[in-house]
Formats: structure tokens, sequence, C-alpha cells
């Protein structure tokens, strides 16, 4: 069993990165816990090399680009980092009159004064396109997440969906792809306007094309995917079309695991936080997608200042006579200021 830590974080994401910045700032010890074998959450597991337009200070910056400075900047205080273990457990003990937490992993135990879960949308797996042969494709020419769009040049690619993500790839997979059609089975798009603008202005300008009420019916090839038969679901229509590359990007399918029998209320698959972020068992914390209230808004954004609120709060929780609100960090001793 580990040392007890002011804070265990679990989820090293974004939100959790920069937890652990602002608990090292606030001078709490803590350590990180995650069940990918890589810190960045989805943004490194599923989309490296996505471009972000909405975090402050960037008007645009590679996902990856983005974990490696949110890496550098909340692990500078050296913490404890667990990747690739899976939480299965968390007991609650007393110790010298205050609450212990201990989360329990497949690996091993790490107690705790508090615990902040930043899991993002939780453990997560890609939709699969409603096919039963659909997996025995993977590996030649279906591909459930987009690591190296290098490996899309030249092909003639197919994107399957109506979100972010799909939208997102028709855009960064310009001048890579040697054509892009994109289908998604209904006429409304689940994705920011300015991108579906520009997926518009693409296709009028005939470098891809966009077809609404169209799904995948059947891959067919030989040693890799040669073709791809289609359907539209209100004229009934089909066609086949050739093609080398599909990329369904149909959401995720996300599951909290073991901490949904932690006793937490939860809504939807999300965890109920108050405006302090402190979930309904006093001294366990959550922050960033995994968290609902009213008015919650699911960006990167969003999840860093929720960090902040959760890890002041921790503090405060673990130490009643320490401030809540901490001062600036241009003013902190810390990094090499004059405190006033």
């Amino acid at each position: 069993m580990s040392d007890v830590k002011d804070i265990t974080i679990i989820g090293a994401g974004p939100t959790g990165l920069f937890a652990a910045f602002y608990a090292g700032m606030r001078g709490a010890s803590h350590r990180l816990i995650d069940n990918l074998d890589q810190v960045g959450g989805q943004l490194t597991a599923l989309y490296p090399e996505k471009y972000i337009f909405d975090v402050a200070g960037f008007p645009k910056i590679l996902s990856k680009d983005l974990v490696k400075g949110m890496a550098e900047q909340g692990l500078q205080w050296k913490a404890p980092v667990h990747l690739g273990e899976k939480v299965i457990a968390l007991r609650t003990a007393q110790d010298n009159g205050k609450p212990l937490f201990t989360v329990v992993t497949d690996k091993d135990e790490y107690p705790g004064r508090t615990v902040l879960i930043a899991g993002g949308i939780g453990a997560f797996t890609p939709r699969k396109l409603p096919l039963k042969d659909a997996d025995q494709w993977l590996g030649k020419g279906l591909y459930d997440r987009v690591l190296n769009p290098q490996e899309f040049a030249r092909k003639r690619v197919l994107i399957v969906g109506g979100g972010d993500s799909a939208f997102d790839w028709a855009v960064n997979l310009q001048g890579i792809a040697q054509s892009i059609l994109m289908i998604h089975r209904r006429d409304g798009f689940r994705a920011h306007q300015a991108t579906v603008d520009q997926v518009h202005a693409l296709c009028a300008a005939g470098k891809m094309e966009l077809r609404t009420f169209w799904e995948v019916k059947a891959i067919q090839g030989g040693a890799r995917i040669e073709r791809v038969t289609m359907f539209n679901n209100k004229t009934k229509e089909e066609e086949t079309v050739p093609m080398d590359s599909v990329i369904p990007q149909l959401g995720f399918l996300s599951s909290l695991g073991a901490i949904a029998e932690w006793g937490l209320e939860i809504e939807k698959g999300d965890i109920k936080v108050s405006q302090t972020m402190e979930t309904n068992l006093p001294g366990i914390f959550a922050a960033g997608d995994i968290t609902t209230y009213p008015g919650k808004l699911k960006l990167i954004a969003t999840g860093v200042a929720e960090a902040c609120i959760a890890v002041n709060h921790a503090v405060h929780f673990i130490n009643p006579s320490a401030t809540v609100e901490p001062g600036h960090s241009s003013n902190m001793a810390l990094f090499g200021q004059k405190e006033d």
C-alpha cells in the first residue's frame, strides 16, 4: 500500500492533469491513477492528431501537443502517476477522527484524505458499425479511431457519423486522402456549426461529398476493404462504391465501472456535483466531463476550471482553516514571484 496523499486524482486526461498542477500549487500532496497506459485521456487515445480550437491561448493546437504541455505543467511537482490501473473499489475508514479513502485498483491500494474523480466520460469504447461482420475488417481498412492521418494518404475514405469527430476528420484529412465521402443517417448534426459550414464549403468546392439519410449496409473486399454498399433509409436506394478505408465516428459507449457502485448520486451516467464540485459523499469531488449540474458545459475549458474549484475545496475539506481562495499564481513565491 502506498503512503497517504491529500488528494487521489482518478483520471489523467486534461482535467486530471490540471488538477495535479493546481494541487501542487496549493501545496497538497497528490497522485494520479488512470486505466489507460499514457496520460491525456481521449485526446491521446482517440485523436492525438486532431486540432482543438476552443482552448484558451491557442487559436488551434493538436491534441497531442496540448497533452504534452498539460503533462509538463501538471506533473512538475513529481507526483506519482499510476497508469494502466483499473479502479475496482473504494474503502472508507477513519484515521484519527478524519476520513480516509483508499482507492483500490487491480494492482495496488492508494489511501488519501480526499478523492477527485476526473475520469472524462469514464471507461470508453468506440461505438461499432451495426454490421455483424464489422470486426473482421479492423486492421484491413476499418478504423475505430484515427491515430495517424498519414495512414489515409491517397486513400478513398468513407466517414460515417454526424458529430464533431466525423466533421473534424472530414476537414483534417483534406489534402491527405484521395477522396472523402461522409454519410449520416439523418440530416441533423451534433457538431459545431463552424465545422459544419467548413464541410459544406468543401462540398461546394468539389473537394468531398456529404450525403444524409445514408447508412452502411455491407463491406466487401479480399485482404482489405475494396467496396462499401450503402443504402438510403428514406428512398431505400442502394449503391456500391469503391472504397479503401472506413472510419465510423459514432460516439462512445462509456461506463463509470466500479465507481458507479460507490453510492454516488448519478444522473444519466454522470456524477452529480454541487457548485464546489463535491459529490453527495463528503470528501469525494469530481470535475470534467464525468460531472453534471444545472448549466453544465462539457468542454476542456470548463473541466480545467472545475479542477481548480475541486482542488481548492478538497484542500479546505482536509484543513478547514485553509483558505478556499488561493490568490493569483502571478503573486506566488512558488513561481519565483514576490508575494504581496
